[in-house]
């Protein structure tokens, strides 16, 4: 029997999966109690063995367990509740909320059609027994798994999702990397400023309208009298700094022989052209020209500008069907097949003429320059002057951008590629990726640009399907 919590609080009892996806899970629920039932510790014990990123997470949640099981001296205090500590932007406040224990057995008060032998049932039967014993405040269910909750509710249990790795509350609300400017706009300017430095042309602005813009975000005004396409390279209170960017959608600008077709396209191409901007996403659904035109900055920005030393690519191996199992072979040969969207993109990229002697000599010369490198080799490494493509980025979590991210040394720069609408990683989705989480996290810093790609250039074919299938 546990310590009833004070009036107005709420339990709130955890499933394996919460933890398993977010160790800090257990000091998220601020002032409020958690209760973990026996079946979830076991199912822990079960799953801390291995390497995947899971196990690790399994494994702190038994470290965080066994330092708060240092402060309960005997069995009482586990009953009564271990004070858990708040976690809130790295500091920690006196501890509110309580960790309950499943110290006894409870009886299995369950329909026939749910063994009670299997751990999803024996945590709504520990629910069931506590929505009894405690009457006068709401047992909550917290779980990843929507049949878990689907069956909680059912059986007239309370049961929610785990809420607090969302980055947004829509998706909508994402981050674009572009804005358009009203057609009012060099109106409502208090002062305007231009100036031109090293063949580039520049604009101060002063007015409400900057509060609103982040660094190296786009800026544009489709008016035919005044038609300018800018970025924003400093913001201030009520002013900015803005630089004509380059158009190459012109042929004499081409990168790689990749001309941009639209204005996504072509403001990706300055971000990933500009040697100040060191973190790159682009989003945008099949055929937008993401990884085409990332190779494309890439292998300009190695071979003929010689910023970078080599490129270096990896994407996490989800499949989006059945596992073909073992790959034989080095990490690169491993990673090959993976690699789909890269061979696809270096065919088009790879023009030489000269018959099929040059182009295989081309091809030569640009895997030499290309290197395909596995998640699973990454940590611990230090990338130098690296151009650092990471290519369906929706399947990774915040945890594992970050770790991806910081590998970053001197002269490297990362470029983050996906479309969110294409997530195939179990208990991700739109506003819990991790490439949702950095488009909106690094939005603020000046070394980092954004764009969301919206028109389809693949084929005629391609654009039909994707908006009528």
């Amino acid at each position: 029997m546990i310590k009833r919590p004070a009036a107005g609080k709420r339990l709130f009892i955890l499933d394996t999966n919460v933890l398993m996806h977010d160790p800090t899970a257990l000091f998220r629920f601020d002032e409020h109690d958690i209760y973990l039932p026996m079946v979830v510790l076991e199912e822990l014990d079960r799953g801390k063995k291995g390497l995947s990123e899971v196990s690790r997470n399994v494994r702190q949640v038994s470290r965080f367990l066994d330092e708060m099981l240092l402060i309960a001296e005997d069995s009482d205090a586990i009953s009564n509740g271990i004070p858990l500590p708040s976690v809130n932007n790295g500091d920690m406040p006196a501890a509110t909320g309580r960790l309950f224990f499943q110290t006894t057995q409870m009886q299995r008060d369950l329909p026939k059609e749910l063994p009670s032998h299997q751990g999803d049932n024996a945590i709504l039967s520990v629910a069931i027994a506590l929505q009894q014993t405690i009457t006068d405040h709401t047992i909550i269910l917290v779980s990843k798994d929507i049949n878990l909750r689907i069956k909680a509710t059912v059986l007239g249990i309370c049961a929610e999702d785990y809420y607090n790795d969302k980055v947004l509350d829509d998706v909508d609300l994402l981050y674009r990397g572009s804005s358009e400017l009203t057609a009012d706009f060099w109106d409502d300017l208090n002062r305007l400023e231009s100036w031109t430095a090293d063949g580039q042309t520049f604009y101060q602005v002063e007015g409400d309208v900057v509060k609103d813009w982040y660094p190296n975000q786009l800026i544009f005004s489709p008016g035919e009298d005044h038609n300018i396409e800018a970025v924003v390279r400093s913001v201030t209170e009520n002013s900015s700094d803005i630089q004509l960017i380059n158009d190459y959608r012109k042929d004499n600008h081409a990168v790689w022989g990749i001309t941009a077709r639209n204005r996504e396209q072509n403001f990706a191409l300055n971000l990933l052209m500009d040697p100040e901007v060191d973190f790159v996403t682009l989003l945008g659904q099949a055929g937008t020209g993401k990884t085409l035109l990332t190779l494309a900055a890439a292998l300009t920005q190695t071979i003929e500008h010689k910023r970078y030393c080599e490129i270096v690519m990896t994407r996490v191996t989800v499949p989006v069907g059945e596992d073909i199992g073992f790959l034989p072979g080095t990490e690169e040969e491993k990673m090959t097949p993976w690699m789909g969207a890269l061979m696809d993109n270096l065919e088009v990229l790879n023009k030489t003429e000269g018959g099929e002697w040059g182009r295989q000599a081309t091809n030569d010369l640009l895997q030499r320059w290309i290197k395909i490198r596995s998640l699973n080799f990454m940590r611990g490494r230090t990338f130098l002057n690296r151009f650092i493509i990471i290519d369906e980025a929706q399947n990774l979590t915040s945890k594992q951008m970050k770790t991806l991210i910081t590998r970053a040394g001197p002269g490297t720069k990362v470029v983050c590629l996906g479309n969110i609408a294409q997530i195939d990683t179990p208990y991700l989705s739109e506003t819990t990726s991790g490439l949702t989480y950095v488009v909106d996290h690094f939005k603020y810093w000046q070394h980092s640009g954004h764009i969301t790609l919206l028109r389809g250039e693949r084929s005629r074919l391609a654009d039909y399907a994707s908006e009528h299938l």
